[in-house]
């Protein structure tokens, strides 16, 4: 569950996903330099942890390779709201899991559909699914 992708430095673009440390990024800036008398063109990215909410950052020549994970998106439903955290069943391969409560979702409960965000043991709800 755990696929990743290898791709150039160069190739990655803001809004993208990259793994930092083992965590999953959201890319938020890349600032490329000019190439210097003695090195190449480098590339400072600032990216924000998907699940863990850090902030993380590295500098790397453009040439050099990037992980980039392949992340799982789909619908599952709520199977159960404990605390602060869900119980959720995905609706293809009835897996369930378990992710955070949203803090902007509090009223879900038992049945309600959610879009999630998937990544190794990781999990978020990235929206409630509207009813028909």
């Amino acid at each position: 569950m755990s696929d990743k992708k290898f791709v150039k430095i160069s190739q990655l673009k803001e809004n993208g996903y990259v793994l930092i440390d083992d965590i999953v990024c959201r890319i938020n800036s890349i600032d490329k330099s000019k190439p210097g008398k003695h090195g190449a063109t480098k590339a400072r990215i600032v990216a924000t942890g998907l699940f863990q909410n850090t902030k993380k950052g590295i500098l790397q020549p453009t040439s050099a390779d990037a992980q980039v994970p392949i992340i799982e998106k789909g619908v599952a439903q709520v199977v159960a709201v404990i605390g602060d955290s869900l119980q959720l069943m995905d609706t293809t391969t009835y897996a369930t899991f378990n992710a955070d409560l949203p803090s902007e979702l509090k009223g879900l409960k038992s049945g309600n559909e959610v879009e999630f965000m998937r990544y190794n043991e990781d999990a978020k709800v990235i929206r409630k699914k509207p009813t028909e």
